[in-house]
């Protein structure tokens, strides 16, 4: 009874240290995307560059992935002798892959203001490809994982590397410049264009 009550105890407190895990991991990526509008957080990023706050939100993220995957997956020493080099050449390979997209990423934040039609799509292109990438090399470590491991255990960890894309991906995006301000100086674009065309008809 008294080993029951502490595999319980420290199973509620391996929940607790996840659950606060990926809590600062919001709150990092909220607080980010928040402090992006502020004039306070405007004259930062021209301070330091787009490109170090990419990198120091992947390395954050980073130092955490391990942690929270240890704690969350719960695995026994058996399952686990199999897993982690396994895991660990998934993430090598998974890192490469998103060296590539973060740097169609810190492009388009250098050139987002002044985009071409043939920037866009070379963007856009090399972004599927490491979207491809992606999803070709989880379908490679599920298979592996499979052979040695509970497809249970697979799908559990596959769901968890998921939502830890996810909250990479939030600190990622909260260090680009917002989409809708080049859009908006379009609109302004057209809408200068249109007024002074209709001045000038009024004018004739």
């Amino acid at each position: 009874m008294k080993s029951l009550k502490h595999a319980t105890a420290f199973g509620h407190a391996r929940g607790v240290r996840v659950r606060e895990l990926f809590l600062k991991s919001k709150m990092l990526a909220i607080t980010a995307a928040l402090l992006a509008t502020s004039p306070l957080c405007r004259a930062q990023v021209q301070a330091t560059s787009i490109s170090s706050a990419i990198e120091l939100a992947r390395a954050d993220m980073s130092s955490q992935r391990n942690e929270i995957v240890n704690a969350t997956m719960q695995l026994s020493d058996k399952d686990a002798a199999v897993f982690w080099p396994i895991y660990r050449k998934y993430e090598y390979e998974r890192s490469v892959v998103d060296d590539s997209r973060a740097a169609v990423v810190k492009e388009y934040a250098e050139k987002y203001s002044t985009i071409t039609d043939t920037d866009a799509k070379s963007m856009t292109e090399r972004m599927m490809e490491s979207d491809s990438r992606e999803i070709a090399l989880k379908k490679k470590y599920a298979k592996e994982l499979s052979r040695v491991l509970p497809a249970t255990t697979v799908a559990k960890f596959f769901q968890l590397d998921h939502r830890l894309d996810l909250l990479e991906g939030m600190q990622v995006e909260s260090s680009l410049p917002p989409l809708w301000r080049s859009q908006n100086a379009e609109q302004q674009k057209v809408e200068q264009q249109s007024t002074e065309s209709h001045n000038l008809r009024q004018q004739n």
